[in-house]
């Protein structure tokens, strides 16, 4: 069973639009699936598949963990794809206990003989708990958007992923594990610490805690996704999020391509249908479809990819952004013509487009004044 967890550093970048999406394209190809709303706490997967109000979802497990599992997964009216929906109305489900996770994890890789593969749709942010859902699969996917603060976060869940791998990899009580408790407990925090810098003092007190962390994070090949992209230069991002990770983390990410903003987004899902089943032609749906292509000519998750595959997965994310913002062009244009989209739509559209252009601005200038606040202080100490 080919396991596929799918995070965001923050919300609103489309991540339960990939998973919905990604999940019908399995499905159609011959595959059998589950997709599971782990976004415990906020759960609304079931609005972007079209299923209907779950009736049970995973917190009616979590709260009677003997029960059984199977009674919390639904049919959908796609062939070959089931759902588990998660629950926002039982409190308590996004914090869950060890005890409950280690259940709810259990229960989930049971499901490997009747399931190819399984999609995890996990919440936004680093909580513990995402991160050790994450961390089931080496080649997770993050979703990502070319908003500054979007891309902050996809780093900073990538950041936070690698930290919890190396703790995990240190046994209670190992000189690693109380290196780790005291850098935490002193409030260092992460934002300074940088993986390569930590490794020769962690080899240096403890060579079996460092040689499995280093087997793991060699092993460790997540894949990113680039998300409401408006025009080719927007997935330029991409690589700042890739250099950032090779730097700081030693951490190697793979590009499995971007998918650029569709007005019929809103569409398909005000009409309860993903939009790949609404419009499978769109610009959309055609680049969820690559994506489940290479998904699934891609081996399982033994396989790790070399520089030179991760540097052309790269190339071939920039030129199908190229190729991609053509036919969008095209697209809009046939829209036009054939009277499915008015003047009146392009004008709303493309206001819409200006508005999240002067709000990226807002954002950029932000960031530059904290950052240059920072310098300053830094000049002075």
């Amino acid at each position: 069973m080919r396991i596929i967890p799918i995070a965001s550093g923050k919300g609103g970048v489309g991540k339960s639009l990939v998973s919905a999406n990604l999940a019908v394209a399995f499905a159609q190809a011959g595959r059998r699936v589950v997709l599971a709303d782990l976004d415990l706490g906020a759960s609304n997967l079931h609005l972007v598949l079209g299923h209907h109000s779950p009736q049970m979802g995973i917190g009616t497990f979590l709260n009677n963990t003997k029960s059984n599992f199977n009674d919390v997964i639904a049919d959908t009216d796609v062939r070959g794809l089931r759902f588990i929906p998660g629950d926002n109305e039982i409190p308590g489900t996004a914090n869950l206990t060890t005890f409950q996770r280690k259940a709810l994890v259990k229960r989930l890789l049971n499901l490997k003989d009747d399931t190819d593969i399984l999609i995890l749709d996990l919440g936004a942010g680093t909580h513990q708990s995402i991160l050790d859902f994450f961390l089931l699969s080496n080649q997770g996917i993050i979703v990502s958007a070319p908003a500054v603060t979007a891309v902050l976060n996809a780093y900073v869940f990538l950041k936070n992923t690698v930290f919890r791998l190396m703790f995990s990899s240190c046994s209670k009580g190992s000189p690693a594990r109380v290196h780790l408790e005291k850098i935490r407990k002193e409030g260092a925090g992460h934002s300074k610490l940088y993986i390569p810098k930590m490794l020769p003092e962690i080899k240096k007190i403890d060579k079996a805690s460092y040689s499995k962390f280093i087997e793991r994070l060699e092993a460790l090949r997540p894949r990113l996704i680039m998300n409401m992209v408006d025009e080719p230069k927007n997935a330029d991002v991409a690589m700042k999020i890739r250099r950032s990770c090779e730097e700081y983390l030693d951490l190697k990410i793979e590009h499995m391509g971007i998918i650029y903003r569709d007005v019929l987004q809103d569409t398909a899902l005000a009409s309860r249908l993903p939009i790949i089943l609404y419009k499978p032609q769109s610009i959309l749906s055609q680049a969820v479809y690559r994506i489940a292509d290479k998904i699934l000519q891609s081996p399982e998750d033994e396989f790790t990819p070399d520089d030179k595959q991760i540097e052309d997965s790269f190339q071939e994310a920039e030129m199908e952004a190229e190729i991609d913002f053509d036919s969008k062009m095209e697209y809009v244009e046939d829209l036009l013509h054939s009277g499915a989209m008015s003047q009146g739509d392009l004008i709303e559209t493309v206001k819409s487009q200006q508005f999240e252009i002067n709000k990226l601005k807002k954002e950029n200038n932000f960031i530059k004044l904290k950052l240059t606040r920072a310098a300053q202080q830094g000049f002075k100490v």
